[in-house]
């Protein structure tokens, strides 16, 4: 089970650009390294990292072997509207993690 470190404002005004930044425990296996017994051990990467606002994709990216182990993302987006952010982590070998965070949005 992999353990997503979430950090964003809980509130922000309707129009602030907000920071959010997420961190998810995984360890990255490129598939070039030789384990112990001499063979390759299997890749087992994060693919594709998605941010979607209110069910609208506000920031993706695709992820390759160059990626450290517990890849931290960190984007910007603007606060428009209260509403929940969904972060979906995807990978090798069936891998698939969510988190979600709501935001509330004020006039002013």
């Amino acid at each position: 089970m992999a353990r997503a470190l979430i950090h964003m404002p809980a509130t922000a005004k309707r129009g602030e650009i907000i920071e959010i930044r997420a961190l998810i425990g995984h360890p990255m296996e490129t598939g070039y390294r030789v384990g112990a017994d001499g063979k390759l051990l299997a890749r087992d990467i994060i693919r594709k990292f998605v941010c979607r606002y209110n069910g609208e994709q506000v920031f993706g990216a695709e992820l390759h072997q160059a990626i450290s182990a517990n890849p931290y993302i960190a984007f910007f987006t603007v606060a428009t509207e209260s509403g929940t952010l969904e972060f979906t982590w995807e990978g090798d070998n069936g891998f698939a993690h969510s988190e979600k965070a709501n935001l509330t949005v004020s006039a002013s």
